[in-house]
This record gives C-alpha cells, structure tokens and sequence, in this order.
C-alpha cells in the first residue's frame, strides 16, 4: 500500500485558514494561502475522461497556476525553455550570484517591489559597465537574471542568479570579444561596484519617499538611523561570486531547467506532515553541502513559505543586454555573424529540453496518461466526457476581500 507523501498542500490545507485569522498577511500570500490548498481538487473544477475501448474512466482536476505553487511549474518550465533554446550561442556560459547583505533583509520584506527592482537594476548596470571597461573585457554582454528569495533553509536570502555567455560584441561592434575560457569579470571589482551603486540607489529611493518603515523598522525612518544604516552596509563585504563556465549551450539547459520556474520547496524535499509538525531535506552549504533534516511547526513552516511572495506582476526572470527582449532578435542575428562559420554550425547540436529530473520541479501526479493512452487497457484512447465545474462556494469566498494588517 502506497503511502501518501505529504505536499506543502496539505500543510496549507490543514493550517493555512488558522494562521490568516492569527496573523496579518497581505493579498497575494492570502491568494497563495488559497491556491496552493485547492490546487489540483474538485475546488477547482476539471474533466472525466472516458477510454473508448474499455470504459476506464479517470478524473483530472485542474491546477491553480499560481507561480509559488510545487506542482504547477513543470509545464511553464518546458514552455519556457523550448522559446529559449533559440536564444543560446554555441559559447561557454558563465554563473555569476549577487547576493543581498542580511541587513537588508527585513527592509527587503516591507519593500519587495523597490527592493527587488532596485536589485535587477544595480546587478544589470554592474555587469555591463564592468564588461564594457577595456581593461576586462571590453564588449556589450547579454545575459539572464533570476532572483530567488530563499535560502534551504526556508529563511529569507534575497540573491539573483545570472547565466551569461562568455563574451561580447566589440563596442564598436565589429567583432566577437571571447573571455578567458575559466575567467569572466573579477568578482572583486564586481562587488564595489554593486555595493556602490545599490546604496546609492537605496538612499535615493528614500530620499524619495519610495521606501516604508513599520514596525521594529520605524527607527530607521529619522535620517540619523537611515544614514547610520548605509554606514555599516558601506564598510561591509557583499558577496558576488562566480561558478565555473558551464561549457556548451545543451549544458546551459540543463541548469535552466534547474533554476527557472522554481518555488522556495518542493514536495519531493518533504519527509513528513506528522501532529502539526513538518520535516523537510536541506542542504547545509556552510558543512560541504550536507544533507539535513528540519523540523518546524507547521506555522512557523507557511510563515517562512510566504515570505518569498512576490507582488503581483513582478517579473522575477529578466533579461539585459544583447539579450534584452527590443534588441534581442537583432543583436543575436549579429553575434551569429561575428562568431566564427565553424561556431555557427555547432549550435545546431542537440539542445532537447531536459527531463524533469530536477527535486524542486514536480510534474503532475492526477495525469496518468501518455499521449491520451488508456493506462488501463494500454490500447484505447482516453476522450472528455464531461466538464467538471468549480466550487462555487469556493470561488466567492476568494472574491470577498479582507482585511490586511501592515503591522
């Protein structure tokens, strides 16, 4: 008898109405809160399908879609990495992680859409200009940038992930600029520069007014405290860092497939739902990577869940550079011509999409079928036979707005 694996579902489910009347969450944690529990269930609505050889029949509910969802991002990651495999060179790429100091960390959560967007904006103009500096490397880049919010632990670690190929068009665009084949920028002058920019940044936002203060933040609205803040962050480290190249445009995929369309847990890294109590698998980097287990009360397990909401319409994967979406077609077309003929006909290697190996990607557990092949028989074909309609009920309690606590 198979056991039923717990899911963040299920914690939501049992939870998630308990932890909104004791804590004031805003309206997309709430959306969260809602969709995460129905997703794939009769609230939703779905459809019967038929085999029209042997009778079986199967139900298929559907899937809330909400981004911070487990279950729904394997489909989104296919789509969005088969648009993608047009876009690669046949160049080595580079990974390069800017990361957010911890003391930023609370302001962050009270300001995502400033922060963040602060965030994209300073990592994008840091690697450009740096890479346009003759003495690096002298060229326009183009790359993609993901921000994750999540450490594996669960606790907030605002960082932004960047994939970019190893060079760039000459700045007078006559040629392709090849990097060293183990060195892109130095990480060094990358951090100054990021740390410089984004304080500069930052007080200019609340110079403007852009930025709020509640709470144990209140102090740090009197310019005294503001500037005392920017001090520290100014004599600190903040860490960028680079990985090794990846190597070819098929490996490139494959790391895509790990990190676009990914939710702060997956299911598969969940080891029991037990007396109010969750377990889960994480990775201690500060140990060699171990392998650990963590155990959190179930509130304390969707408090730090929700923290890595993000507000409505904003776009966490970004391009920049020749990559950017009003250029990209015509400056891809270019860096085609400027790498060499041989270059040019080694990005017709294989790039299929990935399977879905990776642990923080979970594909849909209700479908059984392939290709709408009874499971049953193996030899007829599975037809809708009729439309299941959403929960009513459940649809005009999400509708009924509520009250939000910004304490």
């Amino acid at each position: 008898m198979n056991r039923h694996r717990p899911e963040v579902a299920d914690v939501f489910r049992s939870y998630g109405s308990s932890y909104q009347a004791a804590n004031g969450i805003s309206v997309e944690q709430r959306r969260i809160l809602h969709d995460l529990a129905v997703c794939r269930s009769a609230a939703l609505g779905g459809h019967k399908k038929r085999c029209e050889r042997c009778g079986h029949e199967e139900i298929s509910y559907n899937s809330c879609r909400n981004r911070h969802c487990p279950k729904c991002q394997a489909a989104l990651r296919a789509q969005w990495l088969e648009a993608k495999a047009e876009d690669l060179l046949n160049v080595p790429y580079f990974h390069v992680v800017f990361t957010l100091p911890n003391a930023i960390g609370p302001l962050a959560l009270q300001n995502k859409r400033v922060v963040y967007g602060l965030l994209f904006r300073v990592v994008s103009e840091t690697l450009c200009t740096i890479a346009r500096d003759p003495k690096h490397l002298g060229a326009d880049i183009g790359f993609l940038a993901v921000l994750h919010t999540w450490g594996q632990n669960l606790h907030h670690h605002p960082h932004i992930h960047c994939v970019v190929p190893g060079g760039g068009i000459a700045l007078d665009g006559s040629r392709w600029v090849k990097c060293r084949e183990d060195f892109f920028l130095p990480v060094r002058v990358l951090s100054r520069l990021y740390r410089k920019k984004f304080l500069a940044c930052l007080g200019e936002a609340f110079n403007n007014g852009e930025l709020r203060f509640c709470g144990s933040l209140e102090t740090l609205a009197e310019p005294r405290n503001w500037c005392r803040l920017l001090a520290k962050l100014r004599s600190s480290d903040w860490v960028v860092y680079a990985k090794p190249p990846f190597g070819g445009p098929t490996q490139v995929l494959k790391y895509l497939a790990r990190y676009i369309h990914r939710v702060a847990i997956s299911n598969r890294r969940l080891v029991s739902f037990e007396d109010g109590k969750v377990t889960f698998r994480w990775k201690d980097y500060a140990q060699g990577n171990r392998s650990r287990t963590m155990t959190l009360d179930a509130p304390e397990f969707i408090r730090r869940f929700l923290l890595h909401s993000l507000p409505k319409g904003f776009q966490r994967v970004r391009q920049y550079g020749f990559l950017a979406n009003r250029v990209r077609q015509e400056k891809l077309s270019l860096c085609r011509e400027l790498l060499s003929d041989a270059s040019r006909r080694a990005t017709t290697t294989d790039r299929t999409i990935p399977e879905n190996t990776d642990n923080d990607v979970q594909l849909d557990p209700n479908s059984s079928t392939t290709d709408g092949i009874c499971p049953a028989c193996q030899k007829g074909r599975m037809a809708i036979v009729e439309v299941i309609e959403p929960d009513a009920q459940y649809q005009k309690r999400l509708s009924t707005p509520q009250p939000y606590d910004t304490s």
